[in-house]
């Protein structure tokens, strides 16, 4: 009886396999592939030492060239809330319709100034760093993420002139303003998921960059940095979906809790209902959405 032996089986050729199954034989992988969720939040979170130097560099270099340096972190802030006072506060006069207008306009101008430039410095993040971002291989949301740290350090030094401010119009540091931490820490959740999801668009659409300072400059107008939404909403007839948009406007939110925070004048009597929710619920809303909508394209960035 004879005995019969089977071959082992053996490997297809090399040259009839696709790509993708010669890479894998060999065990290569995409380069640049985005990777699972839990795993990119740990890169991140193992490079937030180079997020952090990386916005204190970008913060440092911005007014590197003029002579009042840094000074002009807190002199533009200053600087647009006195046009908005000549023009709101005078011109119009604003003024009448809102107690203590200068520390509200003030206050207003600084926190949504920060939300603004974080949105812009979003559009920017992958298209001014494309050469770092096609020579080093890191998890593409250190830089929308730390842009807005960037503006988050500038808005440290405003709040600073901010409260200087607030004293020379007769309001001083109480306990209440402890509740303005809280409020911008909302607020920065909300500012750096928008600008990650500004970052995705605009890396796909540069010409989101172009549009988007005139989208801001409207959204700025109706978030009551210059006028008092609970004004307006007493002496007009809006329709009620209207006066629920201008409430639950999220910078007019954050605005409002600051000014709250801030102003013995503004009482709780002129906030929306529920701010608190609202507050948190738009800072989840777009810190992990934005967060989420920037990942899923991680490996789009810097190609083409």
């Amino acid at each position: 009886m004879s005995s019969q032996t089977t071959a082992p089986p053996t490997a297809p050729p090399a040259d009839s396999l696709s790509l993708g199954e010669l890479a894998a034989r060999h065990g290569l992988t995409v380069s640049g592939a985005r990777p699972p969720l839990g795993t990119y939040i740990a890169q991140l979170w193992s490079r937030r030492h180079f997020i952090t130097a990386f916005a204190t560099a970008r913060l440092t270099a911005q007014y590197s060239q003029a002579k009042l340096g840094q000074v002009w972190q807190l002199m533009t802030p200053l600087l647009n809330a006195t046009v908005y006072f000549f023009i709101f506060g005078i011109l119009m006069d604003t003024a009448k319709h809102v107690p203590d207008f200068v520390p509200f306009l003030v206050t207003g101008v600084f926190v949504w100034t920060f939300t603004a430039n974080s949105i812009t410095a979003g559009t920017r993040a992958i298209s001014g760093n494309i050469g770092l971002v096609r020579a080093l291989h890191f998890p593409r949301a250190a830089l929308p993420i730390g842009l807005a740290l960037q503006q988050l350090q500038q808005l440290m030094f405003s709040m600073g002139a901010l409260a200087v401010t607030l004293m020379c119009f007769g309001e001083f540091p109480k306990p209440s303003w402890l509740l303005a931490v809280p409020a911008l820490a909302l607020q920065a959740a909300f500012s750096t998921g928008l600008a990650m999801a500004v970052a995705r668009l605009a890396a796909r659409t540069p010409d989101i960059a172009q549009l988007t300072p005139f989208l801001l400059r409207t959204w700025m107008y109706v978030s009551g940095v210059m006028w008092s939404i609970p004004v307006v909403l007493k002496r007009m007839e809006l329709p009620e979906a209207v006066v629920l948009a201008l409430q639950c406007n999220p910078v007019a939110v954050y605005i409002d809790l600051v000014r709250f925070a801030l102003i013995d004048s503004y009482t709780k009597a002129q906030l929306p209902p529920h701010v608190w929710a609202l507050a948190l619920g738009w800072a989840v809303l777009f810190g992990v959405g934005g967060f989420v909508y920037f990942w899923k394209a991680e490996e789009q960035y810097g190609r083409g």
